[in-house]
Formats: C-alpha cells, structure tokens, sequence
C-alpha cells in the first residue's frame, strides 16, 4: 500500500500534534509537513511531496479556503484536502465550492470519528466535485449536514457524464436562473467587480442596488465560479465578505 503523505495545518500548536498523534494511529498515512499559517502551508507544499492536505479554516494570515485555492493554483488536482475545522457555518462550507475537497471534519470530534474517517478516504481516494453553494440559509450546519451536502456531489460525480451526454442542451439555451434574479442585472454587477477584494456595500453603491440584493447577485456569481468571496475576521462579530473577479 502507498504510503499517503499528509501536511496538517492549523494554528494551534497543541492541535497540530494532536493530529500528528492520531494520524500515526491509522495504517498507510505518514506527517510529511506541518504548518501553522497559509503562507507557511504554500512554502511546504512548493518543495514537498504531498499526496493530503488536513486543513483548518481559520488560519491566522488568511482563510483556508484562500490557502486551498493557492494549493489548487500551484499543484493542480495532484493532492487531495480534507477540512478538519471548527466553522461549521454554511457559508463557509460552500466557498470550498471553488476548490475539491474530500471530506470535511468538524472540531470537536472523537479519535475514532477522525480514524474511520482517514479510513474511508484511504480505501476510496476519491476528490469530490465542488460543494454547492448555499449561502442564502444561515443556520450553522451539524456534520450529518454537511456528509449529507459530500454524498450528493459524489452521486453527482457519479452520474454527471452520463447525464450531460445524454441530455445536452441545445446551443444558445442556458440554464434558468434562481427566482428573482435578472441576467441584465447579474451583467451590471459582474461589471463592477475588480481584480482586487472588496465588500458588497461597494459594489452595491456602484450598481444602484441594495446591499442584500447585491449579496445576492454576487453569491449567484461565485455559484458560477464567476467571482470569489472570502470572510475578513475581526475582533468580535460576524466576518465581513470580500469579493473580486475570478481572473
């Protein structure tokens, strides 16, 4: 068997060696790197094997769903990633959208929960398609919900050849888009993003429109893998939402 080389990343010292103990506890993985930032995370992975990426969100420098997207820029689909963290928010479950992940592991959990786990994905090695995005539902997701949200995308990996090949749509016909939005308007608001980061009241003042409204335009845009969205933490509160164009 192949011996899975695995990069743990998180900021807390203890919980890295933690997931170093319990990873040593399942047959065929091996620590081949730690880190404790994004930055840190990128330099490993830009001079190390890496077959598994276990990655928490909330990383001092910047989010894990920026560090998956730089992973996915630098190295392609060669390694697979498994979200081990404490945001169990639906908005941060679907930014993974942009980029396949494996499993997602929410803290806190057992030692034979994150063992059979690491099992599962050893015995399949399989990467999901993206998440769906749902940002619109607020409710923080339980882990059945979020397996529930990785089985579907599996089933429709499964079946989407098939379906796409049988059921083509004819050229020029697009999909329909969600209630209550407008291609014109998506135009408008995909015209006032900007390479760099910026928030939805900005773009919403650009366009004319609410700042939920905008919200939502741009959401719909990250669906489409049109845009990127990442959260901006602070002290206290809610994160703030930051978007730009997907170049």
């Amino acid at each position: 068997m192949t011996t899975i080389r695995t990069l743990i990343v998180d900021d807390e010292t203890a919980v890295r060696r933690l997931h170093e103990r319990m990873l040593a506890g399942v047959d065929g993985f091996e620590v081949a790197a730690v880190a404790g930032t994004g930055e840190e995370a990128l330099e490993v992975a830009a001079s190390t094997d890496i077959d598994l990426v276990l990655l928490d969100v909330h990383l001092p420098d910047f989010s894990g769903v920026e560090v998956l997207r730089r992973l996915r820029h630098l190295l392609g689909d060669s390694f697979d990633a498994i979200i081990i963290s404490s945001a169990n928010d639906r908005l941060s479950v679907a930014q993974l959208a942009t980029a396949s992940i494996s499993d997602y592991l929410v803290k806190p959990f057992s030692k034979a929960n994150f063992e059979a786990r690491l099992a599962n994905y050893r015995d399949t090695r399989t990467v999901a398609p993206p998440l769906a995005s749902s940002p619109a539902q607020t409710l923080p997701l339980r882990q059945q919900d979020i397996d529930g949200m990785l089985a579907r995308r599996a089933g429709a990996q499964a079946t989407g050849g098939d379906r796409q090949g049988a059921q083509a749509q004819p050229p020029g016909r697009s999909r329909p888009l969600p209630k209550g939005l407008s291609e014109p308007t998506i135009k408008l608001v995909a015209s006032q993003l900007h390479p760099e980061w910026q928030s939805a009241l900005e773009v919403a003042e650009r366009c004319g429109l609410s700042r939920v409204t905008a919200r939502r335009y741009l959401d719909h845009l990250c669906a489409r893998g049109l845009a990127q969205v990442e959260p901006v933490y602070g002290k206290r509160g809610r994160p703030e939402l930051r978007y730009r164009r997907q170049d």
